[in-house]
């Protein structure tokens, strides 16, 4: 809960847009290759784990005096962690600012890391974080246990950040992950040329309902041309994967040396391998599945073994069929797109968004659920057979549990969706695929299967 405190990644839009670059929209078809920049690895996981990239935050001594009563869960604690780092969660890192005030900020780890089978699987998307309350709360209750002076000054300059981006980053179910449209709430709020904090937004900022999106794994970026769902986040991968900077980041100055320490960050996410199938495998029954996937998944999906390939494919709206509310806001909101292009972040990059989806290669899958841009879907089984998708469902916590079979966490189908809901608790943890952006039709590919044929494929999913 906690570590949702520190969590940052249509029409005109008034003067400001109109200053900006004409917006060149995406197309469905193959995304163009874009050569990316060279990095040390290592020193991009060290960045990652222990420095400052996002330089605002909660200072040192008001966050020890909140846990001190309940101290953090430190035992899922990545390696390499430093000096204070180590004493805090593994979504948080630990910085001083330009006062000499120790901070504790946000990391990449809040979203981009999940335990599965015991262990924390660093660039695994977290499909069981909760941004369904209003983090200002929280933040308020730090500022009673903060000094005054330079500890008052940091604090505010981080709550009236969060402040006012809070109302655009509340979701509707636990589970899916806010990130696009906070982004779109900071750009709103930040001069493109000088990045200088705007308290009044100069753009008309996103609704106030995120749509749901969900995390993908890190170890994708090895083949991805483009960062998004829709095609967008083209050229040079830096400047998106630094975007979370955005909350603090008040001058070019900031801008470039965070630029500097993500060309590593980058290297290091290209780095990673997905984890290999932890538990049994009938490796007779994946090899007839690597036909079945041959025959029907690789033409958008791309192959894997020796002769690895992949197209790199946004597959239009009315060919996937599934919920277009996400690809169709982002083509939509032209502001944003000229904002980004624009700006700092849009030298080497271009915000492409097209009306469609990316196949996404589906190295390590099985680990990655629920599936579908916005995690509608709670099994690769389900995924395969739209007549087993449930309209209401959620995760079963008591105990959480991985089902081998199905290639999802373990669920419950709901009879009833939110407005069925004994009390606002229980609400926020049902996906109610009725409600706008969250549906679960299309990807029916799988359908013309029959079930062993699924069941093969399910198989050999397991060693990707």
């Amino acid at each position: 809960m906690l570590a949702a405190l520190w969590v940052a990644a249509c029409g005109p839009g008034g003067d400001q847009a109109d200053q900006l670059p004409a917006v060149q929209p995406g197309e469905p078809g193959v995304l163009p290759a874009a050569a990316q920049r060279e990095g040390d690895p290592a020193l991009g996981y060290e960045i990652i784990v222990n420095r400052g990239y996002v330089s605002c935050g909660v200072p040192l001594s008001a966050f020890r005096a909140a846990v001190a009563d309940s101290p953090p869960d430190r035992s899922l604690q990545p390696p390499g962690r430093l000096g204070r780092n180590a004493e805090l969660p593994y979504t948080l890192n630990a910085t001083t600012n330009a006062d000499g005030v120790e901070l504790v900020v946000s990391n990449c780890l809040a979203c981009h890391g999940a335990q599965f089978n015991g262990e924390l699987v660093v660039g695994l998307g977290n499909a069981f974080a909760d941004f369904t309350t209003n983090p200002m709360e929280g933040i308020e209750r730090l500022g009673l246990l903060v000094e005054d002076g330079p500890e008052a000054e940091a604090w505010r300059r981080w709550a009236d950040r969060i402040g006012a981006i809070a109302p655009y980053m509340i979701t509707d179910t636990v589970g899916v992950n806010p990130a696009p449209n906070l982004t779109m709430a900071l750009m709103a709020h930040r001069d493109p040329q000088t990045l200088a904090w705007l308290d009044q937004p100069a753009l008309e900022p996103p609704p106030r309902d995120p749509l749901p999106t969900a995390v993908p794994p890190w170890w994708r970026m090895q083949k991805k041309h483009a960062m998004f769902y829709h095609g967008g986040g083209q050229g040079d991968h830096v400047p998106y994967m630094m975007l979370k900077s955005l909350v603090c980041t008040d001058d070019p100055a900031e801008a470039r040396e965070i630029d500097e320490w993500f060309s590593h960050v980058r290297a290091f996410i290209a780095s990673l391998e997905p984890p290999a199938w932890p538990f049994a495998l009938d490796k007779a029954l994946a090899a007839e599945g690597k036909a079945v996937f041959g025959g029907h998944c690789a033409a958008c999906h791309g192959s894997y073994g020796e002769e690895e390939s992949y197209p790199n494919l946004v597959v239009a709206l009315e060919q996937v069929g599934t919920d277009p509310a996400y690809a169709l806001q982002a083509v939509e909101a032209e502001r944003f797109i000229r904002w980004f292009n624009g700006s700092f972040y849009g030298r080497t990059a271009q915000a492409r968004p097209a009306p469609g989806y990316v196949a996404p290669p589906l190295d390590g899958v099985w680990a990655t659920a629920p599936y579908l841009h916005n995690d509608s879907v709670p099994s690769i089984a389900a995924l395969l057979d739209s007549s087993q998708r449930p309209r209401y469902w959620r995760h079963v916590l008591e105990p959480r549990e991985y089902d081998t079979a199905t290639l999802g966490w373990r669920h419950e189908a709901l009879g009833h969706g939110k407005d069925g809901a004994a009390g606002a608790d229980e609400a926020r943890r049902i996906y109610d695929t009725t409600r706008p952006g969250y549906g679960n039709g299309g990807h029916t590919f799988g359908d013309v299967l029959s079930e062993h044929e699924r069941a093969a494929l399910i198989e050999y999913l397991k060693t990707l």
